[in-house]
């Protein structure tokens, strides 16, 4: 019988903050902790992006605690994600309801490429416009669009999102 998300919520308690728990096709997935590299991409990523994002009111920032309830029952929770204002106009006192605009992935040292790759491609299937996977130890990013080739960004390039950060051109890798 497949878990739900009473099932998960009962768990993170159990677990506390020390853990980050997923609900996948009906598994709940437990996380470790990320590497200090990993998360400081990543705290760096969501901080760049809620500088561009707020000012412009452009729509709200969140980091890997935030969790998603996707349309197909997952729940999961993207390392910095993004949805614009007009789909989430106040906070929810828990998992949002949708699937954001701008999901991010940060690889760290006991990750698989190809696992952070799949969750994108789910986020993507499930509405996301934008996934992104982050590998600060080869330095470079990879940009995913649903039904497109990835796009390889590396160390020195600018990542520009002009449809979902009009005139955006400022976050580097």
């Amino acid at each position: 019988m497949p878990l739900t998300l009473k099932d998960l919520e009962k768990v993170q308690r159990q677990v506390g903050n020390d853990y980050r728990v997923e609900l996948v096709d009906g598994d709940i997935v437990i996380m470790s902790p990320s590497g200090y590299e990993s998360d400081e991409v990543a705290t760096e990523f969501g901080a760049q992006l809620r500088n561009w994002a707020r000012p412009r009111q452009l729509g709200r920032v969140t980091g890997a605690g935030a969790g998603f309830s996707l349309p197909n029952s997952d729940t999961r929770a993207p390392d910095v994600s993004f949805v614009r204002a007009e789909r989430l106009r106040h906070s929810p006192r828990s998992f949002a309801e949708l699937a954001p605009d701008l999901m991010v992935e940060v690889k760290s040292p006991t990750d698989s490429v190809k696992k952070l790759q799949a969750k994108i491609e789910e986020f993507l299937a499930q509405g996301t416009q934008v996934g992104i996977l982050i590998h600060p130890e080869q330095r470079w990013l990879e940009v995913y669009r649903l039904n497109q080739a990835p796009v390889r960004l590396q160390d020195g390039d600018t990542l520009t999102l002009p449809d979902l950060l009009p005139g955006s051109g400022t976050t580097g890798v």
